[in-house]
């Protein structure tokens, strides 16, 4: 009994050891992605916002946008992350039980990187189309249209469908534990498609906001830290949707 018991305690300061270390490394993830954004995202803006689209002009656009999702979206998924490392050193009996948990991080932020190559086309786009200066939207009717999108879209059932995966990590964790690499490669990428449907039309509201308007990413970035983490119920997403619908209404008919 006092072998069993002893064997409880030594994982359970095994488990411990593990969250501070996963936690550590997802902090200084974090904070070098906010540092990256805060720095200009490695240019200066008057420049990004005028430059022509070369291919490696594209290509800082999609780094610009996948760290500033790293920033926003990580901070959100680290609870997820937390508990996947906890269950996963559970689970196994050998091997580096970090790498499971890199594994699930780095396909969670591979979701990220898909939609950040999407934004980056749409905002090619909307440049060429002459509706984008300064890294913001010039055109009244199509910031009216993000913003009434953003707010239907905070209604549907989709949305609350996908917010759910998100706020309860236990649930997901037993709903779609498979085991080995692999399976965290692929636990991690799902749960990215489900963070996704939870909040891409919410990113778009950065064109309304300005693409690098710190202010407008780091407040998006708490609502979505707190949609995800503190039990609001739905109030706190349908309040959201219908100030969304009534402002871009206003611009409409202003």
């Amino acid at each position: 009994m006092e072998i069993g018991v002893k064997s409880d305690q030594g994982l359970e300061r095994v488990l411990r050891r593990d969250r501070w270390v996963v936690l550590a490394l997802l902090t200084v993830v974090i904070v070098a992605s906010w540092s990256y954004l805060f720095a200009g995202a490695g240019m200066d803006m008057s420049a990004m916002a005028s430059a022509d689209w070369s291919p490696g002009y594209a290509i800082i656009m999609f780094l610009m946008w996948w760290i500033m999702m790293i920033a926003m979206m990580l901070p959100g998924a680290t609870p997820m992350i937390l508990l996947f490392a906890s269950v996963n050193r559970r689970q196994r009996n050998s091997g580096n039980p970090y790498v499971p948990t890199t594994l699930f991080t780095a396909s969670y932020l591979l979701a990220w990187a898909g939609f950040s190559l999407l934004a980056t086309v749409l905002h090619w786009g909307i440049k060429q189309a002459g509706l984008l200066a300064d890294m913001a939207l010039t055109n009244q009717l199509l910031g009216a249209g993000i913003l009434m999108a953003a707010g239907i879209y905070q209604l549907t059932p989709l949305k609350q469908a996908c917010l759910r995966h998100c706020r309860m990590p236990a649930m997901y964790i037993a709903t779609h534990w498979r085991p080995g690499t692999r399976g965290a490669f692929i636990m991690g990428l799902q749960h990215g498609v489900f963070c996704l449907g939870c909040c891409w039309v919410l990113m778009l509201l950065l064109f309304f906001g300005g693409v690098m308007n710190l202010y407008w990413i780091a407040g998006l970035a708490v609502y979505v830290l707190i949609e995800k983490t503190i039990p609001t119920g739905n109030w706190l997403d349908y309040g959201l949707g219908v100030v969304l619908v009534a402002v871009g209404a206003w611009f409409v008919v202003s």
